[in-house]
C-alpha cells in the first residue's frame, strides 16, 4: 500500500510550488532592490557629518560622493563584463559584499578620525560597483519574472527605491547627528542585505525577452540611455538646487523640502500607478511623458512663484517612474540575454551622468540657466524620440 508520503506530487500542487517559490523570489528581490541604494541614498547625508566632524566642514563630504559617482561610471561595464561567466545572482552577491568591505573601511577611517584622502579613497571604491551591481540586480529578476509581470515588478521597485531616497537621509541624519560612524555603520549594514536577500536565478523565464542582437551601443539603445540621463538630470536639479530655488522665491532655505518632497511624493504615484496598470506603455505615451517632464522642467527654470515651481516638480516627478520602467524594458527587448547586465549597468551610469551634469551646471552657471540648460536637454530628447516614432511608424506603413 503506497503511504501519502510516497504519492507522486501532482501536476497542479507542482505549479503551485513553482508559483509560491517565484512569489517568495520576487519578495526577496524587492528586499534586495530597495536596500541596494541604500548607501547612495543616505551618503550625501551620512558623508557630509562625517566630514564636518574631521575637518568642521561638509566640503569633504561632496568630495566623497563626487568621487564614489564617478568611480561608478567609470567601474560599470569593466567591472560587469568581469562577471559574465558567473551567474547574475553570485556576481552581484560578490559586488555587494567588496562594496561591503569599503564601507566599513569609511567608518573605520572615520572612528580613527584618519585624514580625508583615505576616506575619499575607500568611498570611490565602494562607488566603483554601484553600477555593475544596480545591472546584476535587473538582469536577475528576468529569470523568475514572466514578461507579462515585468512592468509590475519594476513599478513596485521604482516606488521602494523612492521610499528609500525619501527615508534613508532622515535616518542617516538622526543617526549621524549623535555619532557619523554609526550612520556610516547603518548604511554599510543595510546595504549589504542583497548579499542574503538575492534569490537564485534560475532560467524559468529566460527565454522570454525574443532579445534583439547587434552592438550593445546601437542607436536605439543610446536614445534611451539619453533620455534616462537627462530625466535624472531634470530630477537632480530641484534636488541639488533645492535650496536656490527657496531662496530665490524669498524663503529660508529650510523650505527646499517643499520642493524635494512633492517630487518624491509624485514619483511614488507614478510607481504605484505603472504596478497596477502592469502594462508596458506605447511609443506615443513615452513622447507624451519626455514633453510633460520638458514642460515640468520649464516651469521649474522660470522661478516665477511657488505654484508654478511646484507644478513643474510634480510633473517631473510623475512621468519619472513610467519612464524608467519603460527604458529598462525596452532595454530588455534591445540586449540578448548575456549582455543585459551590461546594458542595465549602462542605464544606471546614465542616470550617474545625469546627476554629474547637473552638479556640474549647477556649480559652474547661476541657477536659472543651469535650470534652462536641462530643459534644453530634456526638450531635444523629447523631439528625438518623437522623430523616432514618427520615422518608425513611416516604416511599418509605407504610402
Amino acid at each position: 500500500m503506497t503511504s501519502e508520503l510516497d504519492a507522486p506530487v501532482s501536476g497542479s500542487d507542482a505549479l503551485s510550488a513553482n508559483v509560491a517559490s517565484n512569489r517568495w523570489s520576487l519578495l526577496r528581490w524587492f528586499g534586495a532592490s530597495a536596500t541596494l541604494t541604500v548607501p547612495q541614498a543616505a551618503g550625501p547625508v551620512a558623508f557630509s557629518l562625517v566630514a564636518l566632524s574631521l575637518t568642521g566642514e561638509t566640503s569633504g563630504g561632496a568630495a566623497m560622493i563626487l568621487a564614489m559617482t564617478l568611480a561608478q561610471v567609470a567601474g560599470a561595464v569593466p567591472l560587469t563584463r568581469l562577471g559574465k561567466n558567473l551567474p547574475s545572482a553570485t556576481v552581484l552577491r560578490l559586488l555587494v559584499a567588496f562594496r561591503t568591505l569599503a564601507l566599513a573601511s569609511v567608518a573605520l577611517c572615520t572612528a580613527y578620525e584618519a585624514s580625508l584622502p583615505w576616506l575619499i579613497a575607500f568611498a570611490a571604491v565602494a562607488g566603483s560597483v554601484n553600477g555593475a551591481a544596480s545591472g546584476y540586480l535587473r538582469s536577475v529578476l528576468n529569470h523568475f519574472t514572466p514578461v507579462s509581470q515585468l512592468p509590475r515588478a519594476l513599478g513596485i521597485a521604482a516606488t521602494l527605491n523612492e521610499m528609500t531616497f525619501v527615508l534613508a537621509p532622515v535616518a542617516a541624519s538622526g543617526l549621524g547627528t549623535a555619532s557619523p560612524v554609526a550612520a556610516v555603520l547603518a548604511l554599510t549594514a543595510l546595504g549589504a542585505v542583497p548579499v542574503l536577500a538575492v534569490p537564485h536565478a534560475g532560467s524559468a523565464h529566460i527565454t522570454d525577452m525574443h532579445p534583439a542582437g547587434g552592438s550593445i551601443l546601437s542607436p536605439a539603445i543610446v536614445l534611451w540611455l539619453v533620455c534616462a540621463a537627462a530625466g535624472s538630470a531634470a530630477v537632480a536639479a530641484i534636488e541639488i538646487g533645492a535650496v536656490a530655488l527657496a531662496l530665490n522665491l524669498g524663503y529660508e532655505p529650510a523650505f527646499a523640502i517643499i520642493f524635494t518632497v512633492p517630487l518624491c511624493l509624485a514619483s511614488v504615484a507614478g510607481g504605484i500607478w505603472v504596478s497596477v496598470r502592469n502594462r508596458m506603455a506605447t511609443r506615443k505615451t513615452v513622447v507624451v511623458q519626455l514633453f510633460v517632464m520638458t514642460l515640468g522642467s520649464a516651469l521649474v527654470a522660470l522661478d516665477r512663484s511657488i505654484a508654478t515651481t511646484l507644478v513643474g516638480a510634480v510633473l517631473i516627478g510623475s512621468v519619472l517612474a513610467p519612464l524608467g520602467t519603460y527604458y529598462s524594458l525596452t532595454l530588455d527587448t534591445l540586449s540578448s540575454p548575456r549582455r543585459r547586465p551590461e546594458v542595465f549597468a549602462l542605464l544606471r551610469t546614465a542616470n550617474a551622468v545625469g546627476i554629474i551634469l547637473a552638479s556640474a551646471a549647477l556649480t559652474m552657471m547661476p541657477l536659472s540657466t543651469a535650470l534652462i540648460m536641462v530643459t534644453g536637454l530634456i526638450g531635444i530628447v523629447a523631439l528625438a524620440v518623437a522623430i523616432a516614432a514618427l520615422r518608425r511608424r513611416a516604416h511599418d506603413h509605407p504610402g
